[in-house]
């Protein structure tokens, strides 16, 4: 336990570090004061204990000023939080990277400084969106597909045209991590030579580590430096099985999905939940001897889409088809893809939308850190194992399982909760 951290969170209240140390000394046996790190920041919001004359109140304070966040940095900590930002909004792609890598760690004070940065960087982002009036100053587009749909292939060719045309293209290609090896599937580098060697592009592999809270978290954080950064083309790629598309939705403009020109049952896993998703189909590699069946398939999206619930008031959703390798259709792609902006901007239906996202973000950290917070907690840490092994073996039904974990959580939580109030009251 920080000692410290905790005794700081008391400064008005003595009698409390008498209290804290008695519960440190006891941390090596298991100690009932739950884990520090409960209290950590998270994002933009501090959690504080606070005694009052009714008694124990948890109360959430918003660290309204970039100030109150940097209070706690050291001098090497302010100047590395200070050149990552100013080289990111000049366009330093090695900041960009930098500061994505800072982002995507999961040491604790790195994260806390990964927060100050990203705080930072909105600050200048509403700035700009002032001046912008309103208006977002970047694109956000999800490109999901199933393997063999030729995605990679299509970003090529999708980002130098864009390139060409004047825009800052970058890519996030969320990559799956194997659950045997822990290396990523995907080698985006290596599979888009040509982009990567662009000046306007910048291309970075989003590894997961198993999680769709990873997903969130590094992808969502990334995608607020790249814009930082100047970079008005977000793009986010998906590998397309199922694993993290609903999550990527939740964080883009427009949700693309690429299909190759094949048919029956090597697209059903996909036509239930994702084509749901869809603002945009599009079938690849309609060249060659593949043009008659990417017809095909088009029409049968066509009419499938007709069937869906209507998420929109402004825009349906389209079905288009496309060669990356004769490049045609990239460009009437993408102007479909600018329509759809214009009008779910005109409509507000964009703004709305990146409003709710904010709110799905949230809720999603908060089980995310609740979930680490509970596995790592010493009431539940020795016992999940046990259980687990009692559930496999059909011992123990997985729902009585998670009432015993949980259980000993609360209990553990509530003796403590109660204990402070005591100790308030005796030195009230």
């Amino acid at each position: 336990m920080n000692m410290s951290l905790s005794l700081r969170r008391f400064p008005r209240y003595p009698f409390l570090k008498t209290f804290f140390k008695s519960f440190h000394s006891s941390s090596t046996s298991g100690s009932v004061f739950p884990d520090v790190k409960m209290f950590n920041s998270v994002h933009w919001y501090c959690t504080k204990w606070v005694l009052s004359s009714g008694g124990l109140k948890k109360g959430m304070h918003y660290q309204a000023t970039l100030e109150s966040q940097t209070q706690g940095l050291s001098d090497k900590e302010q100047r590395l939080v200070d050149k990552l930002y100013s080289g990111l909004i000049q366009g330093h792609r090695a900041c960009l990277a930098e500061a994505i890598t800072l982002v995507e760690s999961t040491h604790s004070r790195k994260k806390e400084l990964a927060q100050v940065l990203l705080q930072k960087v909105l600050s200048y982002q509403r700035e700009q969106e002032q001046l912008n009036k309103g208006k977002p100053l970047a694109f956000r587009v999800g490109l999901s597909g199933p393997p063999g749909a030729g995605k990679s292939t299509f970003i090529e060719c999708f980002g130098k045209m864009l390139t060409e045309r004047g825009h800052k293209v970058s890519v996030l290609a969320v990559d799956p991590s194997s659950s045997t090896s822990g290396g990523s599937l995907l080698g985006d580098k290596t599979r888009m030579t040509e982009l990567s060697r662009d000046a306007n592009a910048y291309i970075r592999p989003s590894p997961t580590r198993g999680t769709l809270g990873g997903v969130t978290r590094t992808t969502n954080e990334a995608i607020l430096l790249c814009e930082g950064g100047g970079y008005d083309i977000i793009l986010v790629e998906t590998v397309g099985v199922g694993q993290s598309e609903f999550a990527v939705v939740d964080m883009v403009d427009m949700f693309v999905l690429l299909l190759p020109p094949a048919g029956g049952d090597e697209l059903q896993g996909i036509k239930r939940g994702i084509i749901e998703m869809a603002d945009l189909v599009v079938v690849t590699k309609a060249d060659g001897d593949l043009v008659v069946p990417a017809r095909r398939i088009q029409a049968e999206y066509v009419s499938a889409l007709k069937l869906l619930r209507k998420r929109s008031k402004v825009w349906k959703p389209k079905v288009m088809r496309i060669s990356a390798k004769t490049g045609e259709g990239i460009s009437d792609m993408w102007d479909k893809m600018t329509e759809f902006r214009d009008l779910m901007l005109m409509s507000g239906e964009l703004l709305t939308k990146r409003r709710k996202q904010q709110k799905v973000w949230m809720w999603n950290l908060i089980q995310e850190n609740m979930l680490d917070h509970f596995r790592s907690h010493l009431a539940v840490k020795d016992k999940i194992p046990v259980l687990e092994e009692k559930v496999l073996r059909g011992v123990l039904s997985p729902g009585l399982a998670a009432d015993v974990l949980l259980k000993a959580f609360k209990d553990k939580l509530v003796f403590v909760i109660t204990h402070l109030h005591c100790l308030s009251v005796c030195h009230g």
